[in-house]
């Protein structure tokens, strides 16, 4: 089973005791690749040292919205240089973890607004796909993307919309991030929209060490539990875990741009 992890944060110091031993056991379970994201300024080093060291990770930097309190004017600019540095790279693939979260109250909506539609303008002007986080926000979410438009699309992470919701990204060249919320028996909606899901528009994720899916719970989540993530999920599809690997996968490569 060949997959790839489009949505981890393996740089968090959760992973400092072990983190050498976690990739090689992902590699050996078949994660070929895994996308290790930026959120804040503060942690884009650790993040590009750690993409270096190692060619089967990739890169995508950004300001996460959760950390809205952290983010600086200097920042966006000091992300138009870092994405200027390192343009053409192989192993940076996006502008990311950016986004709308209106499920935290205290986090200001319009500031939010700003820090999105910048970023999103950066993703446009070095043609790198744009990876989203998007709680409580799709209509605010999609609305914007109709307006900007990423040539190059991306990936809405740890979609939990609508199929309509669904099916407007997917119009808007956009990829559906799936990992371990739909795994658990209570997410009743998702699997109701699930089968209506086409293959096509699908890319696996875990978000470690966050969202552990329902076969690992309470545990902090890894690359490691992409494979069973993909078989609890291939249920749903009613497909065979082997061929959602394999088209995923292919989704993946061809978002970013990867060879086989």
């Amino acid at each position: 089973m060949r997959l790839i992890d489009t949505h981890t944060h393996i740089d968090f110091p959760d992973f400092d005791a072990d983190r050498n031993e976690v990739l090689a056991r992902s590699r050996e379970l078949g994660v070929e690749r895994m996308v290790v994201l930026g959120v804040e300024q503060a942690n884009w080093q650790r993040v590009w040292q750690l993409v270096e060291s190692d060619k089967s990770l990739y890169a995508a930097l950004g300001l996460h919205p959760v950390h809205l309190q952290q983010h600086q004017q200097a920042h966006l600019q000091e992300l138009g240089e870092w994405l200027q540095r390192l343009h053409g790279h192989p192993q940076l693939c996006a502008v990311g973890e950016i986004g709308l979260d209106y499920f935290i109250e205290a986090l200001d909506p319009q500031a939010q607004q700003v820090w999105f539609e910048a970023q999103l303008q950066l993703a446009v002007e070095f043609k790198l796909p744009a990876l989203i986080h998007v709680r409580r926000s799709h209509a605010v979410t999609i609305a914007t993307l109709k307006r900007i438009k990423p040539q190059r699309g991306g990936i809405i992470h740890a979609f939990a919309g609508s199929y309509e919701e669904a099916r407007e990204y997917i119009k808007l060249g956009f990829k559906l991030g799936l990992g371990g919320a739909p795994t658990w028996p209570q997410a009743l909606r998702m699997h109701r929209v699930l089968p209506r899901l086409p293959l096509e528009a699908i890319v696996l994720e875990t978000d470690s060490p966050d969202m552990p899916p329902a076969m690992y719970p309470q545990q902090r989540n890894s690359p490691e539990h992409l494979p069973d993530i993909c078989r609890a999920l291939a249920e749903h599809f009613n497909v065979e875990a082997e061929q959602l690997a394999s088209i995923t996968s292919a989704n993946a490569d061809a978002l970013f741009g990867w060879a086989d």
